[in-house]
């Protein structure tokens, strides 16, 4: 059998590396301590892998998960093998965390060492009408792999504010302390609204992911 698909290109990508890039769309994780990632985006694995719900690991993290509509559900992943994960084609980068930490925003978060700290914090000045605006903090030592739905854009905080679209953050400096504003109005809520009700406000030393769209569209009925 002949055909442009068994090209190298779209071979397995052999490396000793334990988070390893097959593409700029999915990622390989070559099990020895565990992995937790996200319920879902496991697309393959080989070897004898196992798959356990996350727990919250503590009450306050139950309750903080229970009420936040940005919670990203967490699988324990386990067992000697190679388990491939991707999410919806969406662009896929590591980070390499050094006793540093990184926020993570929605559903950004694909896959990180289990033995990273991690817990759920509430954005300041978010209330009832932005839907709560949640974040991920992960710190420690290790390494943590993130989804961009298109290819993401680095900003700087440090120059001047920032603004982004909640659905457009994809991870930020830990350091940076987002606030919600709103651009809301009476004469636009009066005309229909602009679609641009609340943003992330940033400023400090530091920089915010984001990636060139506001998320996938919610099906009406």
């Amino acid at each position: 059998m002949r055909s442009p698909l068994f090209d190298q290109v779209n071979s397995e990508v052999q490396t000793a590396d334990r988070f390893a890039l097959q593409s700029d769309k999915m990622l390989k994780v070559t099990l020895g301590p565990d992995v937790l990632a996200a319920k879902g985006a496991m697309v393959a694995h080989q070897g004898q892998v196992q798959f356990h719900h996350e727990s919250s690991g503590s009450l306050a993290r139950f309750v903080k998960r229970a009420i936040s509509s940005d919670d990203q559900p967490l699988m324990r992943v386990s067992g000697p093998g190679e388990v491939f994960f991707a999410r919806a084609a969406e662009h896929v980068f590591l980070l390499q965390l050094e006793g540093d930490a990184i926020s993570v925003g929605g559903s950004s978060l694909l896959a990180f060492d289990a033995d990273l700290q991690w817990d759920i914090h509430r954005t300041k000045g978010a209330g009832m009408m932005t839907g709560g605006l949640f974040n991920t903090l992960i710190q420690g030592h290790g390494m943590v792999a993130l989804t961009s739905h298109g290819q993401p854009m680095i900003l700087d905080c440090s120059q001047q504010p920032t603004f982004v679209d909640p659905n457009a953050a994809v991870c930020w400096s830990a350091n940076l302390t987002p606030g919600v504003v709103s651009s809301m109005n009476v004469t636009s809520l009066l005309r229909g609204g602009t679609g641009e009700a609340f943003q992330y406000s940033f400023h400090g030393p530091g920089f915010v992911v984001v990636q060139p769209s506001e998320g996938y569209p919610v099906p009406t009925s």
